[in-house]
């Protein structure tokens, strides 16, 4: 199951995200403001539009996150690979993002003091 919704968000994502997409949810959108008219602009015209863009919100907000957590993920492996495989990086970085938001914030004035802190092997910037 888990598999199968993978490559289904994979799948939809890639292809929600596409201009053809939007192109067709543009056009939906103006087919649907035409027949207006036709319809009286009455309640159910505009439930229609109402209802398929909750329908399709509701399900893409699973799919887009799925997606995210992949990539997320995929991005953490990735820069923990990284500080691994140089020598002078701290290890106790990798999996930092599972760690408590005071040490996270702690690490964070800890490299804002370094920025600060002029560094004798930088080249300077144009």
């Amino acid at each position: 199951m888990h598999e199968f919704f993978r490559k289904i968000a994979r799948r939809t994502s890639d292809k929600v995200g596409s201009p053809w997409a939007f192109a067709l949810a543009v056009a939906v959108i103006i087919i649907w403001a035409v027949s207006g008219p036709f319809f009286d602009f009455s309640d159910t015209w505009q439930l229609v539009i109402n209802t398929g863009t909750t329908i399709l919100t509701f399900l893409m907000v699973f799919l887009i996150q799925n997606t995210q957590n992949r990539d997320a993920h995929a991005i953490h492996l990735k820069l923990d690979e990284l500080i691994k495989a140089i020598d002078t990086a701290r290890n106790e970085l990798i999996d930092i993002e599972e760690d408590q938001d005071d040490e996270l914030t702690k690490l964070d004035r800890e490299y804002r003091e370094d920025r600060r802190k002029p560094n004798q092997n930088s080249v300077p910037l144009l």
